[in-house]
């Protein structure tokens, strides 16, 4: 009872702090809506940016992998942090001097229509198809494990799995839809120090029991005892080989945290670009800690279970049950719930975005008003949480989620970030060879998805990241082909509104290398 009690305490403390915080915002404009009136400070932005990253798929995935692989998974976390610099100290300026509301607002400017509202159907079919019910999926996992949904109510697994889909669809829907995504950033800033607090309690308390009390003995057996857990490089037969950080994975991180809609949103809400930029690098430095909260865990519950656990996605939530005090379960099980929630309404209240700029006032209602829109916005967005909460329940008994997240995400992800760079670094390239690049990289991608699933013997000395690579060359090869035969009438000129002070951080360019040898100096240390 006392950890329920704690659970809905928190929980509500967190939507009324983001209520009086949003109450004096105009939500009936699309800047107020979709960009919180671009007021957002940096540490808001760190927030919003590190809770809509990190949920249940990465803290029980990845700490699944690290269960079984180690600690070379950690490249999906402090890789990151090199494309946030990227992205601060280049893309960040160019966005906030167009002034963009959406991604593919530069797409149209750089192309025409078409190729945006292709670029955001694209968007909106992966979000709701893929990262929606996967989110509410894998946090339905979690929340019906910690508080044993089915004993609690009697009902079944699935039974539980349906109740806890739709409950946190609804609560994210209110925040994301009706709240705007200043709602969701103030409650994403307050869960990440939840989040940050409750995520290092974890590690910390099972490497004190492995020490018997003891954190630095406990921690000296960890790394003594299971020194291949700590090797930063991994092999060929691991889920993240050590070469593909030189294929795809960058290329992923790219797409993820300098194009992706649900993440970039936060940036473009930013107060000036000083703020934009503090507050990217402040969420960089805190990524390369990242693994102590998605892979640390695992390690150490491969140590107390002796490996012998029957799934590795079982880890993380078995690792809960063993080190926490029962007095914190109720808070950490909110945590973790807004966790859960900040993805859930992130990419909700992206997709909203995305209609209400991109698809209503462009092709249904050119003259709608900014009220108008964002009330279409809102419409939109309840039917794409209904259809994503039914969706969601149909997952039960699919196993390794993150591994399916990631390579599915690459349907989208990888063409579209041949385009915007294509588009941003050359000229003349006309809209023609955007189009022809974005449907060879989606169908080429999804032929590799079908036969890999079918036979897997095709590609099977090759790394999904690798297809990725591929691709990326080879779509770009085709549209600068293009754009070489059939070259724009004039070169493209980037027109800029300066809706903001765009007036750089000074230290920027300082940090970010920082973060970057930091970053180098890991991998060297755990080679």
């Amino acid at each position: 009872m006392l950890s329920i009690i704690s659970f809905v305490g928190f929980t509500a403390l967190v939507a009324i702090i983001s209520y009086l915080s949003t109450k004096k915002t105009n939500e009936h404009s699309s800047d107020g809506y979709f960009l919180g009136g671009r007021s957002l400070t940096a540490g808001v932005i760190a927030g919003s940016l590190l809770l809509t990253n990190l949920s249940t798929e990465q803290i029980v995935g990845l700490n699944g992998q690290a269960y079984s692989n180690g600690l070379s998974v950690m490249a999906w976390e402090t890789l990151a942090a090199i494309a946030m610099v990227i992205t601060a100290i280049f893309l960040l300026p160019r966005y906030l001097k167009g002034g963009l509301t959406t991604i593919p607002q530069f797409l149209e400017r750089r192309f025409d229509v078409m190729t945006k509202t292709l670029i955001s159907g694209l968007f909106l079919t992966g979000y709701v198809v893929v990262l929606l019910p996967i989110i509410l999926y894998s946090g339905s996992i979690a929340i019906s494990g910690m508080f044993d949904i089915p004993s609690l109510l009697g009902v079944s697994h699935t039974q539980s799995i349906w109740i806890c889909v739709w409950g946190i669809g609804i609560v994210g829907s209110i925040y994301a839809i009706f709240g705007g995504l200043k709602a969701v950033a103030v409650s994403d800033s307050i869960n990440a120090i939840g989040l940050l607090i409750g995520g290092l309690l974890i590690p910390f308390f099972g490497i004190l029991l492995i020490g018997d009390g003891s954190f630095f003995d406990g921690l000296s057996t960890l790394t003594t005892e299971n020194p291949d857990k700590f090797k930063s490089m991994g092999e060929a037969s691991d889920p993240v080989p050590f070469y593909t950080i030189f294929t795809g994975m960058m290329l992923v991180q790219l797409f993820y945290w300098g194009t992706n809609q649900q993440i970039i949103q936060r940036a473009l809400g930013a107060k000036n670009l000083k703020e934009g930029q503090k507050g990217l690098l402040l969420a960089s430095f805190i990524k390369i800690l990242g693994p102590i909260i998605v892979v640390l865990p695992g390690i150490v519950a491969f140590h107390l279970f002796e490996g012998n656990l029957e799934s590795a996605d079982s880890a993380y939530p078995m690792l809960v049950n063993k080190v926490l005090p029962a007095e914190w379960v109720g808070f950490f099980a909110a945590v973790l719930f807004g966790a859960i929630l900040s993805s859930f309404n992130s990419v909700l209240n992206s997709s909203v975005t995305l209609f209400g700029i991109d698809i209503y006032k462009q092709h249904i209602n050119k003259e709608a008003s900014e009220k108008s829109v964002v009330k279409s916005g809102k419409i939109f967005g309840v039917f794409l949480a209904i259809a994503s909460m039914c969706i969601a329940p149909l997952l039960l008994g699919q196993d390794s989620l993150f591994d399916y997240l990631q390579k599915v995400n690459g349907i989208y992800s990888i063409p579209i970030l041949t385009i915007f760079l294509v588009g941003y670094l050359t000229k003349k390239v006309p809209a023609i060879a955007a189009k022809v690049g974005l449907l060879s990289g989606v169908i080429l991608y999804v032929a590799y998805i079908f036969i890999d699933a079918y036979s897997p013997e095709v590609f099977s000395g090759f790394h999904f990241l690798d297809i990725m690579a591929f691709l990326f060359v080879m779509n770009t090869a085709i549209m600068l082909v293009i754009g070489r035969l059939y070259p724009r009438k004039e070169a493209f000129v980037q027109s800029y509104t300066n809706q903001v002070d765009i007036e750089p951080w000074p230290y920027a360019k300082k940090v970010g290398l920082l973060i970057c040898f930091i970053v180098i100096g890991v991998y060297y240390y755990f080679r």
